[in-house]
């Protein structure tokens, strides 16, 4: 059986499809209980609480850093080695290899004793459902750093390497980074909203000042500062093509477009 973390998150939920859709077993585990494919155990688990994890018949686990969590992952990791758990995928950040994060957690996954893959992606696609309500109230986006191009990455991509790793142990010890197929600018993105919706969206420049207030709205302030960090000043490291995504599923990963025509309904 499979465990998956943060099956309600932008990368848990096609991963979960993805696994069962693969015929495997899998227990989906979030702060609540979230709606799942048929076959597929809910539970209900937080990280922050190891006693609320159960490992039982687990034999490879997916785990993510939530955002707002201060804890460590030895306790998990321990727990999960007791019950018989062999392989974890970790899902940690591109930060980590740009010395922008911390490496607490990747270093505790490869002190585990248990077999291990890191992904470091890149920005996330659905970042920009932060935009959601503006373009649909008012057809415009606001952003900072409006021509800075970065490879951001479709959330279904992360999900087909984490499966990937999770299934074959070819991957096992391995450390991957995760972008999209070409760099794109904040405008670029709204600009492909905008063909998705189809409906002119307006794209409004926004300050450092004004776009860390609304990162405020969802994310802690230490998060925020470092998005900003990478929007506004990339590393070459953090703007260049990695070929991981097609290194381990066999195709390129998906462009920016591809992502806003599926969830352009969250748009109109």
């Amino acid at each position: 059986m499979i465990m998956v973390m943060g099956a309600t998150g932008n990368v848990g939920q096609p991963l979960v499809r993805a696994l069962a859709a693969a015929g495997e077993e899998v227990t989906a585990v979030s702060r609540r209980i979230a709606e799942v494919p048929a076959g597929v155990l809910a539970r209900q688990g937080d990280l922050a609480d190891p006693s609320t994890l159960s490992f039982e018949g687990v034999s490879a686990v997916f785990l993510m850093e939530p955002g707002d969590f201060r804890g460590t992952l030895e306790p998990v990791l321990e727990r999960a080695r007791a019950a018989g758990v062999t392989r974890v995928v970790l899902l940690s950040t591109q930060g980590v290899g740009t010395g922008r994060h911390p490496a607490v957690f990747e270093d505790a996954v490869r002190a585990s004793g248990l077999k291990w893959t890191v992904l470091r992606p890149a920005g996330f696609a659905s970042n920009a459902f932060q935009w959601a309500e503006s373009v649909r109230a008012r057809r415009e986006i606001a952003a900072p750093f409006a021509d800075v191009a970065l490879p951001v990455i479709d959330p279904e991509d992360i999900a087909s390497v984490a499966a990937a790793a999770l299934l074959d142990a070819a991957h096992d010890d391995k450390t991957y980074v995760l972008t999209g197929p070409s760099p794109l600018t904040p405008r670029d993105q709204a600009t492909a909203i905008a063909e998705a919706v189809g409906e002119p969206v307006r794209f409004v420049p926004q300050t450092r000042e004004e776009a860390h207030s609304v990162l405020l709205g969802f994310m802690p302030p230490h998060v925020a500062d470092a998005t900003l960090d990478i929007l506004g000043t990339p590393t070459p490291e953090e703007q260049r093509v990695s070929p991981d995504v097609e290194r381990v599923t066999g195709r390129p990963p998906k462009p920016f477009t591809d992502w806003a025509a599926r969830f352009a309904g969250a748009f109109k």
